[in-house]
């Protein structure tokens, strides 16, 4: 079955946020259950890049490469006798209508267009990672650094829950919508510096605030790689 659409994800910057699960409760899709990690789940700021992206294996002129940044949580759906662990989107802001509109109309998801922009310097052994948009005249920002080499992730580590979540869910008028995301294990850089500068209430909802406000429980960047998202199932 050809995938809905393929793309390269790069320079995922993650800040990780331990939230608590009483604010994500009424956003949990039917049939899921919020995931946890020794007792805790988080909310996961992530921005990145969307390079060579194809809908159907077709290049969209003006739309292959963009900036993506998304705001999710963790849950996990039982299927037979396993776990299917996945993330849901709370916003995902991208550049470009056409992309929002898609999105919104094939997967059931809350993104917004805005005007972004980014800058990567990933000079020898240093690496900085911006990613930027702006509402009602003001740039707001998520930016990131590391040096030296990505590392491997370690089993059973923190860094594996937030990154090894292969299933996308969304809450929908007729059940639950479910996808699968296809990519190989991520390599990261613990972060040396980081800093998220938005105005999260009206962005995010006046509940996600104090959370997003405190400081991070981990800030890590991604290497990327190529990812293959199916078609949505509705469950």
């Amino acid at each position: 079955m050809q995938p809905f659409l393929t793309a390269n994800w790069r320079y995922l910057a993650m800040l990780n946020y331990v939230v608590d699960t009483r604010l994500l409760a009424p956003l949990v899709p039917p049939g899921t259950e919020i995931d946890f990690e020794d007792g805790e789940t988080f909310l996961s700021m992530v921005g990145f890049l969307f390079l060579d992206t194809r809908l159907r294996g077709f290049p969209i002129p003006l739309h292959r490469d963009f900036e993506e940044v998304n705001l999710r949580f963790y849950v996990r759906r039982k299927s037979a006798d396993t776990w299917r662990r996945g993330v849901v989107f709370i916003r995902e802001l991208v550049p470009r209508r056409a992309i929002a509109l898609i999105a919104r109309a094939c997967y059931g998801e809350n993104y917004l267009a805005l005007p972004m922009k980014h800058q990567i310097d990933h000079v020898d052994s240093h690496l900085k990672v911006e990613f930027s948009w702006r509402r009602g005249g003001k740039w707001e920002s998520l930016k990131m650094s590391g040096t030296g080499e990505p590392q491997t992730i370690p089993a059973g580590s923190h860094a594996e829950f937030i990154t090894e979540h292969y299933w996308g869910y969304t809450s929908l008028r007729s059940g639950c919508g479910e996808y699968r995301v296809e990519h190989p294990r991520w390599k990261i850089w613990n972060a040396t510096s980081f800093e998220f500068n938005a105005d999260i209430a009206p962005l995010y909802g006046e509940q996600f605030a104090d959370t997003l406000n405190q400081p991070p429980r981990s800030a890590f960047i991604a290497d990327g790689s190529p990812v293959t998202v199916q078609r949505r199932e509705i469950l």
